[in-house]
């Protein structure tokens, strides 16, 4: 199977980065940025979780990780303690509040999405259902190469 030419990456990735964008956009509301986002995401989804950890999987910095972190707990979307196995290390969880959140944003990018895709005609769609596998298996090489 042919690589794809220069060109075509750049299509690729132009376009992947147009469709997160749009769906981020129409979804996350005006207070939260796509750090801010991407961060309770991954406390929601991961329960309570360490900071190092947290900033691991996030590739951010543990002092931008702190003050976002901080921020979220401002915005009562998330709560910082001490981690009850090493008294030492703060872990951070998702309230109640930052759980709808993430919940409300989810159901938005998929009714979106899902709007939109309604709009294409039936040889888009099909085309859209071959690529997933693929798509899948560039997101997964990309996470996993972090």
């Amino acid at each position: 199977m042919g690589d794809l030419d220069p060109d075509e990456l750049a299509r690729l990735r132009v376009v992947l980065a147009r469709i997160a964008r749009g769906l981020d956009r129409h979804s996350r509301g005006a207070d939260l940025t796509r750090t801010q986002v991407s961060v309770l995401g991954t406390v929601v989804v991961r329960g309570p979780i360490g900071m190092g950890e947290l900033a691991a999987v996030e590739g951010l910095n543990p002092t931008m990780l702190s003050r976002l972190a901080g921020k979220l707990e401002t915005a009562g979307l998330l709560v910082r303690d001490t981690d009850p196995a090493d008294g030492r290390a703060v872990r951070v969880a998702a309230t109640a509040a930052g759980t709808a959140e993430h919940r409300r944003q989810r159901e938005e990018r998929g009714r979106l999405l899902a709007e939109h895709v309604e709009g294409l005609t039936a040889d888009q769609v099909g085309g859209l259902r071959g690529a997933l596998p693929a798509l899948e298996a560039l997101a997964s090489s990309l996470k996993d190469a972090r």
